[in-house]
């Protein structure tokens, strides 16, 4: 059964709610406060920024949820650390949502000089599931270009058949009805989800009736392919694109591992400078795996972002 770990996408992997955080306000969106958590800040000392964006399926998750593997060796080699929160789908569709995360690397470019004292030219982005799908979209909706970007099990594509069709996976699960799961998300927008377990009944029955797409965009991938280009990094790839790291399990059964593979060849095919980091036998946020490996997928990408933001 789909456990609400498994739904913000913080499976195994080390995800914790950090202590230290400075919290800024970088958006407000109505009458909503949208925040972002910067960590590692020193006035007297500039430096390079890594934009955490969290899981959650674009219908949970917070910016509290960072992989402290990640997390805490950036910290320890100087690097600032902001963690975003973005308005939340169904109650807000796709395009409200990317408009916040382009307004966050924004405010970071603008604001984080003077606010934390950061060098935007070194500027990388990450994010585990939903948040690699967001990590992706950055490759290319905004500017300047992040120096690297490392989505892990992200996806590039949301129109096809694994977002788009009954997932054979959820099905095994009891169905959600109808009326629950829609009385589990609400209708005002919220970038933060209460603090109840029952909100990702919502995402369990999207899955289960494959309309993920529909309730989270607004709009029918079989009807309005189209429309769909702004949003799915797959199709935005160019030589412009940054360096990319992209780290899968070859047994997750939330987002196919094949969603890599995909991005990894197109990548190729641009000539973008990229890798594919396979974690076999890695589910969902590869918690699963031996601890010691685990490690050293995250030190991989620890060296990758360092590497491209010297």
């Amino acid at each position: 059964m789909i456990r609400r770990r498994d739904f913000l996408g913080t499976l195994g992997a080390g995800f914790l709610l950090p202590p230290g955080a400075q919290t800024y306000t970088y958006k407000v969106a109505g009458n909503l406060e949208i925040k972002a958590d910067v960590y590692g800040a020193d006035p007297a000392v500039r430096k390079p920024v890594l934009l955490w964006i969290h899981g959650g399926a674009l219908i949970g998750g917070r910016r509290g949820q960072i992989a402290r593997q990640l997390q805490g060796p950036l910290l320890d080699a100087g690097y600032v650390v902001v963690s975003i929160d973005y308005r939340l789908a169904p109650e807000t569709k796709l395009p409200e949502i990317i408009a916040d995360v382009k307004d966050a690397y924004a405010w970071i470019s603008t604001k984080g000089p003077k606010l934390f004292n950061i060098d935007t030219d070194r500027m990388a982005v990450a994010g585990g599931s939903a948040g690699g799908y967001l990590t992706l979209m950055t490759g290319f909706c905004v500017k300047p270009r992040p120096k690297a970007l490392v989505p892990f099990w992200g996806y590039g594509d949301i129109t096809s058949e694994w977002y788009s069709r009954p997932d054979p996976f959820y099905n095994k699960q009891p169905e959600v009805p109808k009326d629950e799961a829609y009385a589990s998300v609400g209708t005002a927008p919220i970038s933060e989800p209460p603090d109840k377990p029952n909100r990702f009944r919502f995402y369990l029955y999207c899955r289960q009736k494959g309309i993920w797409p529909k309730e989270v965009a607004g709009h029918d991938p079989d009807t309005e392919s189209k429309w769909f280009d702004a949003y799915c990094p797959l199709r935005n790839v160019t030589q412009k694109y940054p360096p990319t790291l992209l780290i899968h399990g070859t047994k997750d059964t939330d987002v196919p591992y094949e969603q890599s593979e995909l991005m990894a060849r197109k990548l190729k095919r641009e000539g973008v400078e990229s890798e594919l980091i396979t974690v076999e036998g890695g589910g969902h946020g590869i918690g699963n795996i031996d601890k010691a490996e685990v490690s050293k997928v995250y030190a991989r990408a620890v060296v990758f972002i360092k590497t491209h933001t010297r």
